[in-house]
């Protein structure tokens, strides 16, 4: 399987006070543009990534950065350092199939958390885990999406 090099990746912007309604107001542009994004996240390679909620089975969308190793998308599951895992990775341990949008592409996709040993070649995709891992005592999972 051949692997694409990560991209220069711009620091990240400030968190907002309302991260709900920027999400909200991101994916809506996202969608809008193809993935197309303007002003301080202009330029940012993100994905929007649909879950089924574990235990409402609503559907829920996270805005995420992303790496890519071929075909697979690598993501990690930080929550901006949280002390408790997301709850879109939550929805994937208890259903596994998401749907993921990238660009202008939208596909099904069965997601995994990475096995111990493949975590450090795994790492160089998402180098950011560094940063955030520094934010939090827990382990935070990589997550390998793959289209099913």
């Amino acid at each position: 399987m051949s692997s694409e090099q990560p991209t220069q990746r711009k620091p990240p912007p400030q968190i907002p006070a309302d991260m709900k309604a920027f999400n909200r107001k991101l994916i809506e542009e996202f969608r809008a543009n193809r993935g197309q994004l303007s002003g301080p996240m202009a330029g940012r390679t993100l994905m929007l990534l649909t879950t089924t909620g574990a235990k409402s089975g609503k559907e829920r969308t996270a805005v995420l950065g992303f790496g890519k190793d071929g075909d697979r998308y690598v993501v990690i599951a930080s929550g901006n350092g949280a002390p408790s895992h997301p709850g879109w990775y939550q929805n994937l341990l208890a259903r596994p199939i998401a749907t993921v949008e990238v660009g202008p592409n939208k596909f099904k996709a069965r997601a995994r958390t990475a096995r111990p040993e493949e975590r450090e070649q795994l790492k160089r995709f998402v180098p950011y885990i560094e940063q955030q891992q520094t934010l939090t005592k827990r382990e935070i999972p990589i997550v390998v999406l793959e289209r099913s």
